[in-house]
């Protein structure tokens, strides 16, 4: 009975809490409009991401200085420690999250892309908890994509508790991810052009404002949790002059080779890792790539933040304190060989990380790639005596970071407003685009997409701020299809044909086989008008005469693109549908296809 008790007082409290919610909606619904109703849910969720993304910082924090000590004891434990914490992320996503949580940013972006906005209510902590266990022990990823993953969550699950409609809970996964990134990077700006660039979210009166409350109110809430300094502290010594541009241009093509190599490397290892179906085959080849190159190159260990403010502060002989290249000494040839293996090296352990089941993203790395293709452009230029011009090397750290942040994300204005509001390096900020905008031009003539949209856009899910493509993306062939054509088979009789189309609502009629319904070809009424009303052909004529070839048939898994491309070929009216086995489904008609362009065009662009 105290069973039953407790059930019923469970049940109440629930239905109390459910209609208290629903009492507050309608509420909303009669006195607050949704504009403003979106403009207080942005606050809310600029304090909620900020909040997500200290937390995260304080549990790599915590436990990176409950290893430290261990650490700088014996160089071996850069052999274990990373894969124990891969190992703990992996059995924490297998035996409680039970759920898909790698590559964040490319599946909000993936959500936005098709128009869902759906994350699940899960993602507002598995990725935080899981990338803390990855990074804390010393996975070479960086934790910015899983808060963009979580911040997204916060904005999606807060949308919907909320019953806003589809065009507002997007906008609100927008105004979850700009507060992520504000949030752990102090940068309001970076967050908001980051949804605009990355996640390709257009920018509209009725949108620009909740994505700067979003964006502001988690920067300053991160202001408030942690200080005002900035994320690397950088003083410039030596201001930007004319004479330096042409190698600022230089180092903005060698950044846009460097992401070409990040980029590709990254999905061809990612690829031939996943090949191996067995995770503890997968494991352990990934675990023996990120172990022997954090040991060998001990930078790789975690963020590593630490070396690229060792680099601004001018401290080049410690980038290779704890390795096994300190005994070589600090010479110019052992920096530079150190550094420039370090930046080749690490697209490896980031992608050894994710692969044997760690979580994390790739800010952090393109950053960190950035920082020390930046310093080893310079450092090398300053050896030569035929250059006259001297480059500062922490400078160049800084426009490093921001071209190869801009080629790999294909974002030349994420990349330069981030480290503007990383470093406070805002008299850098020339320098600081041209970087980006070399290197985002360089690496587009050989890849079109970023590593993040590559992926949707090989599906054909990969929305853009084209209008047309954005619509044809959004819409699917299951919403324009129509399945009340009449269906007629090859052995029929011409007089059993005009009973079908007495009764029919079409004037085509998809020719089948009756065992398998598989499409053979089609009839029309204009092609059999001519002989329909004259009965002495009614036994003498069957379907398999009268029918003919369609003049093109939609693969079922075809993108709205491709069937688009075959009406304008065609000029065709209307086109079956069929499985890849052949198997009749239904048509396509331009008229339908008109009908849901204009009605998801309005959704897309909404009147202000």
């Amino acid at each position: 009975s105290r069973e039953k008790e407790s059930n019923t007082a469970a049940m109440t409290t629930t239905t109390t809490r459910i209609s208290l919610l629903q009492r507050f909606i309608l509420w909303r619904e009669a006195h607050i409009s949704e504009r403003i109703f979106v403009l207080i849910l942005s606050f809310i969720i600029g304090i909620l991401t900020a909040l997500a993304a200290f937390a995260l910082k304080q549990l790599i924090g915590t436990i990176q200085h409950l290893l430290m000590p261990a650490i700088r004891q014996a160089n071996v434990w850069y052999l274990i420690l990373p894969p124990i914490g891969v190992l703990l992320t992996a059995g924490v996503v297998k035996l409680f999250i039970r759920d898909d949580i790698s590559h964040g940013v490319t599946k909000v972006l993936g959500a936005m892309s098709q128009r869902k906005s759906r994350i699940k209510p899960h993602n507002t902590w598995s990725s935080l908890l899981a990338s803390s266990i990855t990074i804390g022990f010393g996975g070479s990823v960086g934790a910015e994509s899983p808060i963009v993953m979580t911040g997204a969550a916060i904005g999606s699950n807060t949308g919907r508790l909320f019953k806003l409609e589809q065009r507002q809970l997007m906008l609100l996964v927008g105004c979850g991810a700009a507060g992520a990134i504000a949030g752990i990077f102090k940068a309001p700006i970076a967050g908001l052009v980051f949804v605009v660039e990355v996640l390709l979210l257009d920018l509209t009166l009725s949108s620009v404002l909740p994505l700067l409350i979003s964006s502001v109110t988690s920067a300053t809430m991160a202001y408030l949790l942690t200080g005002q300094q900035a994320m690397f502290s950088f003083y410039q010594s030596d201001p930007f002059t004319a004479e330096r541009i042409p190698y600022v241009i230089l180092l903005g093509i060698a950044c846009g080779f460097t992401s070409l190599y990040f980029s590709k490397v990254m999905f061809a290892l990612e690829s031939w890792l996943k090949r191996r179906s067995n995770f503890f085959k997968r494991y352990g080849i990934s675990m023996l790539i990120l172990s022997v190159a954090i040991f060998l190159f001990p930078p790789l260990f975690g963020e590593g933040y630490s070396t690229l403010s060792d680099l601004m502060a001018g401290q080049y002989s410690s980038v290779t304190d704890n390795s096994i290249f300190d005994s070589f000494g600090s010479n110019y040839w052992v920096i530079f060989a150190f550094l420039l293996c370090t930046m080749l090296v690490k697209v490896f352990a980031s992608v050894a990380t994710n692969s044997g089941g760690g979580c994390g993203g790739l800010f952090a790395p393109s950053l960190f790639v950035g920082g020390l293709c930046g310093f080893v452009f310079a450092y090398a230029l300053n050896f030569f005596p035929f250059i006259e011009v001297y480059l500062p090397q922490k400078n160049f750290v800084l426009m490093g970071m921001a071209g190869v942040m801009a080629g790999v994300m294909h974002a030349p204005l994420t990349g330069t407003f981030l480290i503007a509001e990383l470093t406070g390096g805002y008299n850098l900020l020339l320098p600081l685009m041209l970087v980006a905008i070399c290197s985002y031009g360089t690496i587009r003539i050989f890849m079109p997409h970023s590593i993040y949209s590559l992926r949707l856009a090989q599906q054909g899910k990969l929305m853009t701020h084209s209008k047309d493509q954005a619509v044809l993306t959004v819409m699917s062939i299951d919403n324009v299809i129509e399945t009340d054509f009449d269906k007629v088979y090859p052995d029929m009789t011409l007089g059993e044909l005009v009973q079908v189309v007495g009764r029919a609502k079409r004037n085509l009629f998809p020719v089948v086989e009756r065992e398998t319904d598989k499409l053979l070809g089609v009839v029309s009424l204009d092609d059999i008008r001519n002989i329909m009303f004259r009965p002495e052909l009614y036994d003498r004529y069957k379907v398999d005469r009268i029918m003919v070839s369609p003049p093109a048939r939609i693969q079922s898994d075809m993108h709205m693109d491709h069937i688009m491309h075959l009406f304008d070929e065609t000029k065709a009216w209307n086109l079956p549908v069929v499985t890849p086995e052949g198997q009749y489904l239904g048509y396509v008609s331009k008229s339908k296809i008109f009908n849901t362009y204009r009605e998801v065009l309005n959704v897309l662009s909404p009147d202000e």
